[in-house]
């Protein structure tokens, strides 16, 4: 996650540093350096992060699961694992899934690919007042 992505999303969610090293569970100074670059964001930082925006930005219902969003072919969607756990909406967030014809193992290369995908990418181009309490 860029410096820039987390200082947005921290935006949309309404949360000072100090507030988000809570929400994290992490210390002000990581927070200081994720948005600085001086530190790299997690994995699991950034997980949590991109699932409190979403769930912010999809407040009050649930967008269509990820097979119908992306017409995947039931072929594919009986080997992803969010067909399995009912996890479409938030299948960025879960690793193995089957997304390109390509089991997505790394979460490195996952996000490559999510941050382009329309089931993820509404939380990156979200505007404010979408964001808003």
């Amino acid at each position: 996650m860029k410096p820039t992505e987390f200082v947005r999303l921290r935006g949309q969610l309404g949360k000072t540093q100090k507030q988000m090293s809570q929400l994290l569970g992490t210390s002000l100074t990581a927070v200081h350096s994720y948005e600085q670059g001086w530190r790299h964001v997690p994995g699991h930082v950034e997980r949590q992060i991109l699932l409190l925006a979403f769930r912010k930005v999809h407040a009050g219902a649930r967008p269509k699961p990820c097979w119908q969003q992306l017409t995947c072919p039931r072929e594919r969607r009986e080997l992803c694992p969010t067909w399995e756990l009912r996890a479409g909406d938030i299948c960025w967030l879960i690793n193995g899934t089957v997304c390109h014809g390509e089991v997505q193992n790394s979460w490195k290369k996952k996000m490559q690919l999510c941050r382009k995908c329309t089931v993820l990418r509404r939380v990156f181009d979200a505007p404010p007042e979408l964001c808003s309490p």
